[in-house]
């Protein structure tokens, strides 16, 4: 009978399309998984993959066995995670992907809790501007938007994502403030560009009455990072569009204010992301009660929203 280790050997190596990379998930070497993939072919008696040098693909064979176990294998491991512990408590490496200004303001600061709650779990936390492939890459959750739902993968929204003009009280003192958001194209702007796209982008703004109006922003700085559009901002710098979740401790200290108090733009939801599996590993599960019942208890959904942020405005 095969053995746990020579089975996953063989699935991550067809997930990740070489025996380097796969490695580097299993924490083991290249030679060390080419060896067990090695053995699990002279036990079957056929050949799983077609090696080059380049990468590994796929025999018809190594294609229909893939496909025969890879849900079972996860479900063992669950099972054998799930035991692992005398007194169930989940455990082992929680790897996560985070956008960095939304981890480090808000998800960072209820890790003490977690770990109180969860002291055998490890986290591994990843700071990153990008949709992660869950599965692929080897992550437990992530947390974000924009996040393209490949099989398997499901996403529970956790709060909104909503776009507001700020500016720092020294910026606008001497300034006639604007009345709607054409008048911001007369202001210095603070522009992120994507990190995905490469373009910087616009936003059509709405108030309560239903009135849109398009907000281009003057380019007199360029920057790639949320947190960075925050800092330029509070140096003084300009005005910004900015996601509420980004600014809203700094508005409610009073070091930045919001220009166009009426006005905001919808960029979308943030999203809670893992894998849509019945067992799923406890330390994941625990992590995403967790997430959900601190995020409600909290109230991120009514915090992170344009039409109950803090009102200190110009």
């Amino acid at each position: 009978m095969e053995t746990l280790t020579n089975l996953e050997s063989f699935v991550r190596s067809a997930e990740c399309g070489s025996f380097s990379a796969a490695a580097r998930r299993l924490a083991l070497t290249p030679a060390a998984v080419s060896r067990n993939v090695a053995m699990l072919e002279r036990n079957l008696g056929v050949r799983l993959f077609h090696r080059s040098t380049r990468k590994l693909t796929l025999t018809e064979a190594g294609d229909t066995f893939l496909a025969a176990i890879g849900n079972n294998l996860q479900s063992l491991q669950n099972a054998i995670q799930g035991v692992a512990h005398d007194d169930g408590q989940p455990a082992g490496v929680l790897k996560i992907s985070v956008a960095p200004a939304f981890g480090m303001d808000w998800l960072l600061p209820l890790l003490p809790e977690f770990l109180q709650r969860y002291p055998r779990v490890r986290p591994e936390w990843h700071f990153e501007n990008r949709p992660v492939d869950l599965v692929a890459e080897g992550y437990d959750a992530a947390i974000g938007g924009g996040f393209e739902l490949t099989p398997g993968v499901v996403a529970r929204t956790v709060a909104p994502v909503h776009i507001i003009a700020v500016a720092s009280p020294a910026y606008l003192a001497g300034r006639a403030p604007p009345t709607d958001p054409t008048d911001l194209i007369d202001l210095d702007g603070i522009a992120l560009r994507s990190q995905t796209s490469g373009r910087i982008r616009t936003w059509t703004m709405r108030n309560a009455q239903g009135d849109e109006a398009s907000a281009a922003l003057r380019e007199s700085v360029v920057v790639n990072e949320p947190a960075a559009v925050r800092q330029a901002v509070r140096l003084n710098l300009g005005v910004a569009l900015a996601a509420v979740c980004d600014v809203q401790p700094c508005i409610a200290s009073g070091e930045l204010v919001r220009v166009l108090p009426d006005w905001w733009a919808e960029a979308g939801v943030i999203s809670l992301y893992y894998a849509s599996r019945d067992l799923l590993p406890g330390k994941t599960r625990a992590f995403v009660d967790f997430v959900v019942e601190t995020f409600a208890r909290e109230q991120y959904m009514q915090r992170f929203s344009a039409n109950s942020a803090p009102t200190n405005s110009r």
